[in-house]
């Protein structure tokens, strides 16, 4: 079993920074990692992943604007949104794939005004 915590969310005005973490209670070398979102009264979306290889993908809505990262001695990866929109808007999910079982985090909020 895998625990995540996802921390840096926040509030910050349209055009703005952060960056997200997720950290795991155990190694997640060779394991693909992903950051997912729900925004209040939407089915939970896709917006990034990377794999062992340091292979990433994006969804067309953040693409550009977000960049994700991992460090596998850390047992951390990082999403870094940029140029924030009102519609970023939503509880950020990081999820680890492993062999067995996907594992979710709890979540942090990231709200960006307008």
């Amino acid at each position: 079993q895998v625990q995540l915590v996802e921390s840096g969310g926040g509030l910050v005005q349209a055009g703005g920074s952060l960056r997200l973490s997720c950290a795991a209670s155990r190694s997640i070398f060779s394991f693909n990692m992903g950051w997912y979102r729900q925004a209040p009264g939407k089915q939970r979306e896709f917006v990034a992943t990377i794999n062992r290889y340091g292979s990433t993908g994006y969804a067309d809505s953040v693409k550009g604007r977000f960049t994700i990262s991992r460090d596998d001695a850390k047992n951390t990866v990082w999403l870094h949104l940029n140029s924030l929109k009102p519609e970023d808007t939503a509880v950020y999910y990081c999820k680890i794939t492993t062999t067995l079982d996907e594992y979710w985090g709890q979540g942090t909020q990231v709200t960006v005004s307008s």
